[in-house]
């Protein structure tokens, strides 16, 4: 009875350990207020949050700000649509802030003068999996939205960054524009 039992639980340690380790990855389009494709944002869960990788041309160059929103729905042109920022902990705004921050503000970029912007960021108060900060959590996810300038850190609610200029939809279904 005893190798029975312990050869049933084999397979569920197996299994459990197998979906604990799961990457998860997504890779979101993001389009400006034209509808054109400004390049991919790609995501990847890690230990210490979610791995941010831009592959971006188009943007007008110098630097811009860039937060995940509440809501995937990125209507064009102003992607208000996308709501406010991810704050699931009620912080205030800015990276620097001391009160701070939201679990979407995330690091400015910086374009070049070609419009290219190529880096990589880690958000830790994020993830692409179920519970508290998912990215996914709600059938229409949440968005990632760059402006026109970039974020100061600290101004209540969105760092006087200006205008949202390009939005892409981070949902379990990635059809969706």
């Amino acid at each position: 009875m005893k190798k029975l039992l312990l050869a049933s639980c084999i397979p569920f340690v197996f299994v459990a350990g197998c979906m604990e380790k799961e990457v998860i990855n997504k890779e979101v389009e993001v389009y400006n207020r034209d509808g054109d494709s400004l390049g991919t944002v790609k995501l990847k869960e890690q230990s210490d949050g979610v791995e941010i990788t831009y592959k971006l041309e188009g943007l007008p160059p110098g630097e811009h700000g860039v937060h995940i929103h509440e809501k995937g729905i990125c209507k064009a042109p102003s992607f208000k649509t996308a709501g406010n920022h991810l704050n699931p902990d009620q912080k205030k705004h800015g990276l620097l802030n001391p009160e701070g921050a939201h679990a979407g503000d995330l690091k400015n970029i910086i374009a070049k003068d070609d419009g290219t912007f190529d880096g990589k960021d880690v958000v830790p108060e994020v993830t692409m999996k179920e519970g508290k900060g998912s990215l996914i959590k709600r059938m229409e996810g949440s968005s990632i939205i760059i402006t026109e300038k970039k974020d100061d850190g600290m101004t209540q609610p969105a760092g006087d960054s200006g205008s949202r200029i390009a939005c892409g939809i981070i949902s379990k279904d990635q059809s969706k524009k």
